[in-house]
């Protein structure tokens, strides 16, 4: 059933595709904006810059634990209501890291931030109840094109207003748009989920057809090794780019910029092309190309060519890398079984966010100066070679069934 036709500002109707983008967009936004901050962060509670760096694992862990209760919830009770509950916290919680005396209390908070990780899985679900398969791909593309832009400028914002303001201007920047963005969900975002389960006890029995799906995990594991490509570069490249190189946080936050130029020219390239040549090769092509952005990168380290810019420019690539392969493999996923594309989705980002906040807090603790940007370079390479891997178990599974690859 298509149920894309969508009219701005009505609640009875699936929402307009501009509120998908900046629903994904604040959830990104939230993720990156402060990175430049983090060693002023650091010296504002006397704390090690380790500690401080919990803020991207740790929210990340928990953005992970509750898209598993989200998906299945959102499932049975709609997108709509969650989505409003769960922005409600974000934005008490925005408050809390403002007003927190203590580097302690202020990670309770940013944890508790990570509620609006919800908005980017459900927003994906809320793409594959309107559309089919195909055309959930291109749509997922064209809503992460437009998110992909605050990735591009929230870390080079970010940068700005910490040396304009300090390092809780990024806060109260996300205090504001979490509060725009509750307003115009409850106006905007009619409920999308019809065929919904007759009760929790028969969504539960299809769980077992999902979760047993060999091209399921292929799909999602392909997302996680992905995705944990960029996720260690968050985890160590501020540490990189302030200690060995010696960037400003506006220079460190230009530099992030390049990361979401090559993300927005991926999804844009998705978006023209994933229906034409097909999610598989889209994927294919993504794993490509983020392979050529690390070696371009591993092979200036190795020879000191370009200093800063020999270590962040190739990320182009990989962030293009990463928008050719994620809003098709997020479209596999939620098509193996589409009436449990919330549960899919949530377990999908659970285990894609769980995995990045592991290889952020790995990337963290590994470097030093000592050992110069090595590990982080090691744990994205391992990261990029699992997800060929994974993507290989659907190639291998669509032949034995008969699908198309």
């Amino acid at each position: 059933m298509n149920k894309s036709s969508s009219q701005f500002l009505d609640r009875t109707k699936p929402p307009h595709i501009a509120t998908l983008i900046l629903i994904s967009g604040i959830s990104a936004l939230s993720m990156n904006v402060f990175l430049p901050s983090l060693p002023n962060m650091a010296a504002y509670f006397d704390a090690d810059y380790a500690l401080l760096q919990l803020s991207i694992s740790a929210y990340l862990g928990f953005s992970a634990l509750l898209q598993l209760i989200i998906g299945p919830i959102s499932d049975r009770f709609g997108r709509r209501r969650i989505l409003l509950v769960s922005m409600g916290v974000f934005v008490v919680a925005s408050i809390g890291t403002l007003l927190a005396p203590t580097a302690e209390i202020f990670l309770v908070f940013r944890m508790l931030q990570a509620a609006i990780a919800t908005a980017m899985a459900l927003s994906r679900a809320i793409v594959r109840d309107m559309v089919d398969e195909a055309r959930a791909a291109s749509m997922i593309a064209y809503v992460t094109l437009g998110m992909s832009i605050v990735p591009m400028l929230g870390p080079v914002v970010g940068g700005l207003l910490d040396e304009m303001f300090g390092w809780k201007a990024s806060f109260g920047v996300l205090l504001v748009l979490g509060l725009l963005v509750w307003a115009l969900t409850w106006a905007d975002l009619g409920e999308t989920t019809v065929n919904r389960p007759t009760s929790f006890k028969a969504q539960v029995r299809e769980y077992p057809a999902l979760l047993t799906s060999p091209r399921f995990w292929g799909y999602v594991l392909t997302t996680a090794f992905a995705s944990g490509t960029f996720f260690a570069y968050l985890g160590g490249a501020p540490f990189v780019g302030s200690e060995i190189y010696g960037l400003s946080p506006s220079e460190l936050g230009l530099y992030f910029g390049v990361t979401g130029a090559g993300y927005g020219l991926g999804n844009f390239l998705s978006g023209r092309f994933s229906v034409r040549v097909g999610t598989i090769r889209m994927i294919v092509m993504g794993n490509i190309t983020m392979a050529a952005g690390l070696s371009l990168q591993t092979m200036a380290v190795l020879t000191g060519l370009g200093g800063a810019l020999g270590f962040f420019a190739p990320f182009l690539l990989v962030g293009t890398g990463n928008g050719l392969l994620l809003p098709n493999s997020n479209a596999g996923m939620l098509s193996v079984r589409p009436h449990l594309a919330g549960t899919a989705s949530g377990l999908g980002g659970a285990i894609m966010i769980g995995g990045g906040a592991a290889l952020s807090a790995l990337a963290g603790a590994m470097l030093t100066p000592e050992t110069g940007a090595w590990p982080l370079i090691a744990i994205m390479a391992l990261s990029l070679t699992g997800s060929f891997l994974s993507i290989g178990i659907v190639i291998r599974r669509n032949r034995r069934l008969g699908l198309s690859v």
